[in-house]
């Protein structure tokens, strides 16, 4: 008998969490969603899965999340680490605690779960951790300053967790959306993509499926542009 696959999905009530987690068990994954809404434990529901409402910032929370995935289907192939949206403003006028806010949004939001997930995909010798970045990690944009600043930092920490874990079959990636249909549209925006176009949740979720298969077995450490040409590399 085939051995179940059991993915866990943080921040994963709406947006691009909510639909990597259907993605995931579409391809067969067991689910576990954690959400501070409430939407994560009803999507989890019609998933067939288990949904913890509590905060990706709260360590309690995620020890939750863990121990009961844990419990109920004894093992953590996949981790998926979503976000949800940190302080804003101009980049001097942000607050030492703003920052602090930031840190916790974009950056703990990983870190925190992955040392709680890690011990489990030890014992079994394999795992895949994704995490949602942004495509503006490395090129920053004013109107997220936050979220460029600390995700600048989640690639290097991913880069580090790589070269640590590799050697146990353990893998992480990043993927770096651009404008996806989650977020208010303005025509601005869709002219200075390549594509012309929004992606879709969709399409991050079956890009993050992609990372966690097989099939990308020989990739770690990487940070995944998802845009529509928005950002190049020279």
């Amino acid at each position: 008998m085939a051995t179940e696959k059991v993915a866990v999905v943080t921040a994963g009530g709406s947006g691009m969490g909510a639909q990597c987690a259907r993605k995931l068990a579409a391809d067969g994954f067991k689910v576990a969603i954690l959400s501070s809404s409430g939407k994560g434990e009803a999507l989890a529901a019609q998933l067939g899965g288990l949904g913890v409402t509590g905060s990706n910032q709260s360590n309690e929370d995620l020890a939750r999340l863990v121990d009961q995935t844990l419990a109920r289907w004894g093992r953590i192939d996949v981790l998926v680490n979503s976000a949800g949206h940190g302080p804003r403003g101009p980049v001097l006028d942000i607050s030492d605690e703003d920052w602090h806010r930031g840190m916790d949004t974009y950056l703990m939001n990983v870190i925190r779960p992955t040392r709680l997930v890690t011990p489990a995909m030890q014992k079994q010798k394999s795992g895949a951790i994704v995490n949602i970045s942004t495509a503006w990690a490395f090129e920053p944009s004013s109107m997220f300053p936050t979220s460029a600043v600390f995700r600048a930092g989640l690639a290097s920490f991913t880069k580090l967790f790589a070269d640590t874990y590799a050697a146990e079959n353990i893998r992480m990636n990043n993927v770096l959306p651009g404008w996806i249909d989650s977020l208010p549209a303005t025509e601005e925006r869709r002219d200075s993509v390549p594509m012309r176009r929004y992606g879709t949740s969709q399409e991050i979720a079956a890009t993050v499926a992609f990372l966690v298969s097989d099939g990308a077995g020989y990739i770690t450490g990487q940070n995944l542009r998802v845009d529509g040409g928005l950002m190049r590399s020279v």
